[in-house]
């Protein structure tokens, strides 16, 4: 068996045969900063040039797969490159060739569970702490509005994004936006299951059989997150409350909204 890892300061990088394996790895909780997003944009199109390969596993070291990305860069002088950069990446995970699948224990907050929303496939511990908390910052999460209507239906993703609450890994799987719920200890040969059933298959058939399955989705999703961002930037990053919502939790009080 072919292995070889190439480690980031991000990320950890791993090829075994048919599988590569991606881990995020930034303590304490993977936070997803502009590092993190380069490293993983790389880390996709070196993958892109393996054949051989037919599945992508991303998961989190430590305490989970994510908690979203960093609050620092959502201030008014970043915002614009933030959401470029990450709004990229999302759509690169999504287009990739391969067949993707998470496996997600821990936190799965924000930008890290819109990461996971984009895979093929999600497996997830049954006491993950799931959630889109952006709304608890004056902000809102922009693949989520375009895409998790479309995973757990509308009403429950309005509930899911304009209250911002957490949810499990059980209610994930539960809802559509998990393939299955396991213990912690059960969960890595789950998606080894998976994993194994692929790798008897044909890299390029399932590349190829990918692209057709979203033929639909990928223009819906180009459409979807293009228009949530312009709103973000146009109309969000105007008001006062986006930007007392960021300030506040930065310097950890409570945030005073201004209903403008």
């Amino acid at each position: 068996m072919h292995m070889a890892t190439t480690l980031a300061n991000r990320i950890e990088l791993t090829f075994e045969g048919a599988v590569a394996r991606v881990a995020l790895s930034h303590p304490p909780v993977n936070v997803i900063d502009f590092a993190m997003m380069d490293e993983l944009m790389s880390a996709l199109s070196a993958i892109e040039q393996h054949n051989e390969v037919s599945t992508i596993v991303l998961s989190g070291t430590g305490r989970g797969l994510s908690a979203g990305v960093d609050v620092a860069i959502h201030t008014p002088d970043k915002i614009q490159e933030m959401l470029t950069k990450f709004h990229g990446l999302v759509l690169a995970l999504a287009k990739c060739r391969k067949v993707t699948i998470a496996e997600v224990r821990g936190v799965c907050l924000g930008g890290g569970a819109e990461l996971v929303m984009v895979c093929d496939m999600v497996y997830t511990a049954k006491d993950a702490k799931w959630g889109f908390p952006e709304i608890a910052l004056g902000c809102y999460p922009p693949v989520a509005c375009a895409g998790l209507a479309a995973l757990v239906g509308q009403k429950r993703a309005a509930d899911l994004i304009f209250t911002g609450r957490n949810f499990s890994g059980e209610q994930a799987a539960e809802w559509g936006l998990a393939n299955g719920a396991f213990s912690e200890d059960e969960l890595p040969e789950a998606v080894q299951i998976t994993v194994d059933h692929l790798s008897r298959l044909s890299p390029a058939a399932l590349g190829i059989a990918k692209k057709a399955f979203y033929a639909w989705d990928s223009f819906h999703l180009d459409k979807g997150v293009a228009r949530a961002e312009k709103i973000y930037l146009e109309e969000l990053m105007r008001t006062e409350d986006a930007t007392e919502g960021i300030q506040s939790f930065i310097e950890k009080r409570k945030p005073v909204w201004k209903a403008r």
